[in-house]
C-alpha cells in the first residue's frame, strides 16, 4: 500500500473534523510538524504543551482578525476572577481548537479542568489532547501527549464509566506504546457494552489494517455501514481494504459511491490514487 495514499486518507480524516480522527501516529511517524509550541522543538516539547505560537498547524500565520480574537480572549482568560476564568477558558479553547492550533487548545482546556474537574471539563482536556495527540509527529512530542490524553479520559471514566467515546480513544493512544494490546483490549470492551458503537469499530479497522488484516477490516467497516450507510469515511476504508484483498470489482462500486457522496479533496485525491491502481 502507498503511503502517500495513507497519508492522504488520514489527513482526509483529520481536516473534516470527523468523529473518527485518526492519529497519524498510529499509520505514518513521517510528516510534517503541526502546531509548533512557542520557543520549542518538537523533541523538547514536554507532557503539557505550553501555549503555542501564531503558526497552525498547517504553518500559516494568524489573521489579524483571528490574532485579534485569540488576544481579546487571552487577555479576558488572565484577567477574570475566579468565577468568570472557566467560562472565559472554554472559549479559548475552542477558539484555538477552531483554528486548529491544537496544542493551545489543549493548554487552556486544561487550565479549565483543573479549576473547574466537572466531567465534561475533563472530558474537553481529554479530547484536545487526543487532537493534538492525532497531530504529533515527533515520537517523544506523541508519546508525552497521549499520556496526557489518557491522564484526562481515565478521570473522566472515574467519573463516569459509561463513557465508550473515552475508551475508544483512550485506546488509540496505546498501540505505539510497549503494551498496544492494551488498546485492542479496551476496544473491545467498548464493543462488548456496545455492539454498533462505530468509533470503537472504526479504530479496530483502521487497526486491522495497520496490521495488514485487510479482511477483518473490511468486516469492521461493513458492521458501520450495515448501522450507518451514511458513513462515507467507513465506506472509504472499505474501499481501501477492498483495494487491498484484490477484490477489483468491489472496491471500485464502493469507491465510486464514495466519490459521489463525499467532498471533501483530499479523500477525491486518494480516491483517484486507488482507482489508478484499479486501472480505472
Amino acid at each position: 500500500m502507498k503511503k502517500s495514499i495513507l497519508l492522504s486518507c488520514v489527513l482526509a480524516v483529520a481536516l473534516v473534523g470527523t468523529l473518527f480522527s485518526l492519529p497519524k501516529v498510529v499509520v505514518n511517524n513521517k510528516g510534517k510538524e503541526v502546531d509548533k509550541e512557542k520557543g520549542q522543538s518538537a523533541a523538547a516539547t514536554s507532557a503539557a504543551p505550553a501555549e503555542s505560537s501564531s503558526k497552525s498547524h498547517d504553518g500559516a500565520a494568524l489573521t489579524p482578525d483571528q490574532q485579534k480574537v485569540v488576544d481579546q480572549l487571552r487577555s479576558g482568560f488572565n484577567q477574570a476572577g475566579d468565577k468568570d476564568k472557566v467560562a472565559v477558558g472554554v472559549k479559548l479553547s475552542d477558539e484555538f481548537a477552531k483554528l486548529q492550533k491544537f496544542d493551545s487548545a489543549a493548554f487552556y482546556a486544561e487550565k479549565v479542568a483543573l479549576l473547574s474537574p466537572a466531567v465534561e471539563n475533563i472530558m474537553r482536556a481529554g479530547d484536545r489532547y487526543y487532537e493534538a495527540y492525532g497531530f504529533a509527529v515527533d515520537e517523544q512530542k506523541a508519546k508525552n501527549l497521549g499520556s496526557k490524553t489518557r491522564e484526562y479520559y481515565q478521570k473522566a471514566i472515574d467519573q463516569n464509566p459509561g463513557l465508550l467515546t473515552a475508551k475508544a480513544n483512550m485506546a488509540m493512544t496505546y498501540v505505539n506504546t510497549e503494551n498496544p494490546m492494551q488498546g485492542i483490549l479496551m476496544l473491545r470492551e467498548v464493543i462488548d457494552a456496545d455492539p454498533t458503537n462505530e468509533l470503537a469499530l472504526f479504530n479496530l479497522g483502521i487497526l486491522s489494517m495497520r496490521s495488514n488484516q485487510y479482511s477483518k477490516a473490511a468486516d469492521r467497516f461493513r458492521q458501520i455501514l450495515t448501522n450507518n450507510p451514511a458513513n462515507t469515511k467507513a465506506k472509504f476504508y472499505l474501499g481501501l481494504s477492498l483495494v487491498e484483498l484484490g477484490d477489483k470489482e468491489q472496491a471500485s462500486k464502493v469507491l465510486s459511491e464514495v466519490k459521489k457522496e463525499e467532498k471533501d479533496p483530499v479523500i477525491q485525491q486518494a480516491i483517484g490514487e486507488l482507482e489508478g491502481r484499479l486501472g480505472n
